[in-house]
Parts: structure tokens; C-alpha cells; sequence
């Protein structure tokens, strides 16, 4: 038992140490740019109030499983504050997985909800994936699927606003297998 117990407390302190470094700017630009690629999500950017653009989160489990990244939130195209995002979970999982994460929001109460302070998603979330994978959505608008081969071809599954807000998530590596509970948590730090 305390062999498991060491072998996540180490996991975890070097999937935090991956993750946590800064991004440069070049990053989010980069992230931005591989969203901006898809046809099922240019249309967020010519409408959406804002963004929170995460270019790097590493997520990874054996049982209890965590997720951390660091973004930035972008209000009418222009940089408004910082965001970290964190997810803990419980359940069958096995695994790591490192993402890139986009959140649009639809009008300013949307942004101003994820942007008051500490923001939780709840069950009713989902999230749209625009990578090489079969792809599936549920939530309380419906279910749609589709499959791609990454950001700039194939079909991927169309989405819509969920309490004014649309994930959508380009897979940049690993294999996690996952059927666990948890929600992410963010927290927000305006620009001075």
C-alpha cells in the first residue's frame, strides 16, 4: 500500500512539473492557430464575447487521477487575465494524456460567470474533440458524433453553446483509459 501511495504522490509531482512550467506567447498563438484550423470551430472565434485558450494540460491517473494546465482568458480578441485549470477524479482510470483546451464564451454573462472568481463545470458539460479519434457528445442540447483525422479534415461533431458556453479539446498525445467522476475547476486572475 505505501508503494501505490508513493508511486501516484511521484507521478503526479512529475506530471505537475510538466505541465506547470509557462507557456511562451508562441504557444498560445500556436494552440489558438491548430483551433482556428477547424471548421466546426472558426465560427466560434467571428462570434464568441471571449475565450480561455489552455495550450498545454496534462492529465493522468491510476485509480485517482488529476488534471492541471495554464491558459489564458481573452475578452473581445484581447488578453483580460490568466487561468489555471484543475481536475481530480475517482474511478476506473490508467494512463496520461496531454491536450490542448479552448472555452468560448457566448455573451458577456457567460464570461463574467467563468471570470468571477472560482468556476466549476458541472455534469452537463461536454466537449468536443477535433483530433484523429471517433468523437461523441452528450449533453442537455442533444447528442451528435463524427469522426476526423485531425483539425483541418474530416467531419467533425457539431456543437453548440451549453449555458453559453463550447469546449473543445485537439488531443496532442498518450492513451488514458477513463470512466471516472470528477469536474474541472478554474480560477482566474485578471491583468492588471
Amino acid at each position: 500500500m505505501k508503494l501505490i501511495k508513493l508511486s501516484l504522490s511521484l507521478f503526479f509531482a512529475i506530471l505537475l512539473l510538466l505541465v506547470s512550467s509557462n507557456a511562451m506567447a508562441d504557444k498560445y498563438s500556436d494552440a489558438i492557430d491548430v483551433f482556428n484550423k477547424s471548421d466546426a470551430v472558426k465560427p466560434f472565434f467571428n462570434k464568441a464575447y471571449g475565450y480561455a485558450v489552455f495550450p498545454t494540460v496534462g492529465k493522468g491517473g491510476i485509480g485517482l487521477g488529476g488534471a492541471y494546465g495554464s491558459g489564458r482568458v481573452y475578452k473581445q480578441a484581447k488578453i483580460s487575465g490568466t487561468a489555471t485549470l484543475m481536475k481530480i477524479s475517482v474511478g476506473f482510470q490508467l494512463g496520461g494524456q496531454v491536450f490542448s483546451q479552448i472555452i468560448f464564451f457566448q455573451d458577456k454573462r457567460s464570461y463574467d460567470e467563468f471570470t468571477g472568481g472560482n468556476f466549476e463545470f458541472d455534469g452537463s458539460a461536454s466537449a468536443v474533440i477535433i483530433t484523429a479519434a471517433a468523437q461523441a457528445q452528450a449533453s442537455t442540447q442533444g447528442t451528435t458524433a463524427g469522426v476526423s483525422l485531425g483539425p483541418a479534415t474530416g467531419t467533425q461533431a457539431e456543437t453548440s453553446y451549453t449555458k453559453g458556453m463550447a469546449i473543445f479539446i485537439h488531443t496532442l498525445g498518450g492513451l488514458m483509459y477513463e470512466v471516472s467522476i470528477g469536474g474541472q475547476k478554474f480560477s482566474f486572475t485578471p491583468i492588471n
